[in-house]
């Protein structure tokens, strides 16, 4: 039985606190046009489906990405990465269009196991079906042989009744205001992954699931801005938090502190991460960006700013920084509307507006 006692040290009810008021500022904000909207989810959805495929072991960049969530009426996916990307992205569209209605059952949970998967061929048997075999977290060495086993998740035939317990105290949780909505979903995650209750898709899917709770708490910012990026560049992290949370789940009084502490921490970034976004907004003449944009991108203004247009390549001898990291302030400056850009391909180039 899930009965969580939590206590928060004052720098983690600090972390609430900061996150519940940005979200109250969102909602005031009701002077965002559509098309800036629309132009900051695209961002936030690419590198949300590229960062959460990632975390997995896929290999697809941030332009690979874009390119094929930009081609998904073809529905031709010729590797298991792109199969995975189509899914995780079908996945995140159903979780943003229709949230409301998407109660935190067991059957939303196995309906968005089955769209996460649908295009992976090999996984067709075990869509939307809890696991039928073990599924223990293992590691692995440098020629993919498993050397040990890192967690044992739950067995399959414990699976369904744990699940069950699991959403029935989240929903019970949220109905009577047990906790905070944010510790909800924070225990939320981390049983769910220790349950692990699909033969394969479960980290994907906790991520999913934790923007579902997320907007159905009223975070509707959620959409905006990539959290799965976040955990990315906090990969080693994101798996110690859990794994130092998972083991004490046995226990008479687990220890919540190392996961919720994390869990926090990356909804704080998130959230800086599109406040940064929405400070640029302001209409300014070149040259006068605000100083705490990163410096790779004031690097990159200062080039358009000299040669008036500029390619990846260029742009990358200019600054003498990585080009993925490029790609990345560009699409930062673009979504902020601080750059335009032409082309598509290797035909592409970047101006100021």
């Amino acid at each position: 039985m899930i009965d969580p006692q939590l206590l928060l040290s004052a720098d983690l009810v600090k972390l609430v606190a900061e996150i519940d008021e940005f979200k109250g500022r969102w909602a005031a904000l009701g002077q965002l046009s559509p098309e800036r909207l629309t132009a900051l989810r695209k961002v936030a959805t690419v590198e949300s489906v590229g960062s959460s495929t990632r975390i997995e072991g896929a290999k697809l960049t941030d332009a690979q990405v874009e390119t094929l969530l930009a081609n998904l009426e073809a529905g031709s996916f010729t590797s298991r990465d792109e199969q995975e990307v189509a899914g995780y992205a079908e996945a995140m569209d159903l979780v943003f269009e229709a949230y409301d209605d998407l109660r935190p059952t067991e059957s939303t949970i196995r309906q968005l196991h089955h769209v996460l998967l649908r295009h992976s061929f090999r996984d067709e048997r075990h869509r939307g079906l809890y696991k039928a075999l073990t599924n223990n977290i293992v590691a692995l060495d440098a020629d993919g042989k498993q050397v040990g086993i890192l967690f044992e998740t739950s067995p399959p035939f414990a699976t369904p009744k744990e699940m069950e317990d699991l959403v029935a105290w989240t929903d019970k949780a949220f109905r009577e205001e047990a906790l905070h909505p944010l510790l909800i979903t924070a225990v939320f995650v981390v049983t769910f992954l220790a349950i692990h209750p699909f033969q394969d898709g479960n980290g994907r899917l906790s991520r999913v699931l934790t923007t579902l709770l997320l907007l159905r708490s009223g975070y509707e910012y959620a959409p905006y801005a990539s959290l799965e990026s976040v955990i990315e560049d906090n990969k080693e992290q994101y798996y110690k938090a859990l794994r130092r949370t998972q083991i004490t789940l046995a226990n008479r009084e687990p220890d919540w502190t190392p996961w919720v502490g994390f869990f926090l921490r990356c909804l704080k970034r998130q959230k800086d991460n599109l406040e940064r976004r929405l400070e640029a907004e302001a209409p300014r003449r070149k040259g006068e960006e605000r100083s705490d944009l990163p410096t790779l991108s004031l690097q990159i203004l200062a080039e358009l700013d000299k040669h008036g247009r500029r390619t990846i390549s260029e742009l990358v001898e200019g600054t003498g920084a990585n080009r993925n990291t490029v790609k990345v302030r560009l699409r930062e400056l673009v979504g902020a509307a601080l750059v335009e850009q032409h082309g598509r391909g290797k035909g592409t180039w970047y101006k100021r507006p």
